[in-house]
């Protein structure tokens, strides 16, 4: 028999599972999603589960706390056999998690038990992970660590971003949660419990953290680089004599190979110059120091302007061998 399923989610992670939920023979009986938030000018943020829920004629449920009596009331007159989750934003208790039949499973972007937490591919990509993939878990209370029910992994390419990365593991959801609840459907589910000893943490960042710290390496920062888009983004300043500093974006660099200082001339330039400095720049390329290597800026996006190549960028405005890229002092700590 077709399956009766709450579904939980906010994000756009959850968009994918959710249509493909839709779509399947299972019963939506409805959708648990944040409440709507207010932006600028008092306009409604749009919620584009809820609005995917409301084009299909599904119920959508808005608790600022879900864990309520009341709500948890709501749930069970839903009488659900399954609760599947992704990107929701509210802690479920245990009191929630034993109400529907067959249990709750979230939708988890990293191969667990790896990268537990709220930015889990984020973390991935910052740290050089060449792979990742989504876990689909039973939730227990404590964080990511009930076991896993499905897990599908992908690479991840040398200049993906987090953005895009996210994008490619919510349409591998979709397919993952079918499976899963095909298998609670027909009694054959197995689940693997997680080893908690290899366990690792993707905790929230704040904005700050998207500042680059031109004393790591060349490939740290690319990483770092890749990891902070589309969100807190990776931002430094470049700060020249009798101006004040700039605040750009840096959307995206280039590692140069020792073969290409070489051709350059770099090399001494390279060990006088701290990390974060200027040490070659024309009408067309700005390369920079970093703890270990050189890093060519090959676009960025000033504040309040569009994203632009560094060479367009160089035609209104100069940068200098011996300019520095880093925080000024008010920005620090």
């Amino acid at each position: 028999m077709p399956l009766k399923v709450v579904m939980m989610g906010t994000g756009t992670f959850a968009i994918p599972a959710f249509q493909a939920l839709i779509d399947s023979e299972h019963q939506v009986l409805g959708l648990y999603t944040q409440p709507d938030r207010t932006g600028r000018g008092h306009h409604r943020h749009k919620n584009p589960m809820k609005e995917l829920a409301l084009a299909h004629e599904i119920p959508v449920f808005q608790p600022p706390k879900i864990n309520t009596p009341e709500s948890l009331e709501e749930l069970r007159q839903l009488d659900a056999d399954v609760f599947l989750v992704a990107a929701y934003g509210q802690i479920l208790s245990q009191e929630l998690l034993d109400i529907p039949k067959y249990g709750a499973f979230n939708l988890h972007a990293s191969l667990l038990p790896k990268y537990r937490g709220a930015a889990p591919i984020l973390y991935a990509i910052r740290n050089g992970e060449i792979k990742t993939g989504v876990s689909l878990f039973r939730i227990e209370r404590a964080l990511d660590s009930g076991p896993v029910a499905a897990m599908v992994e992908t690479s991840i390419g040398p200049k993906e971003t987090t953005g895009e990365v996210q994008n490619r593991l919510a349409e591998l959801s979709a397919p993952l949660a079918l499976d899963v609840l095909k298998e609670i459907e027909q009694g054959t589910l197995k689940e693997t419990p997680q080893d908690h000893t290899e366990a690792t943490f993707a905790p929230t960042l704040d904005k700050q953290e998207g500042a680059i710290d031109w004393n790591q390496s060349a490939s740290q920062i690319a990483c770092h680089v890749r990891a902070m888009q589309p969100w807190p983004n990776p931002f430094s300043f470049l700060q020249q004599p009798e101006q004040e500093p700039l605040r750009l974006l840096i959307l995206d660099v280039e590692l140069l190979n020792s073969e290409q200082i070489g051709e350059l001339n770099l090399d001494q330039e390279l060990q006088n110059s701290a990390p974060g400095t200027v040490i070659f720049a024309n009408t067309k390329r700005v390369l920079i120091s970093t703890g270990k290597g050189v890093l060519e800026l090959k676009q960025i996006q000033p504040q309040g302007k569009r994203p632009m190549q560094t060479s367009q960028f160089l035609c209104g405005r100069k940068i200098n061998p011996g300019d520095h890229f880093g925080n000024p002092p008010a920005e620090q700590g």
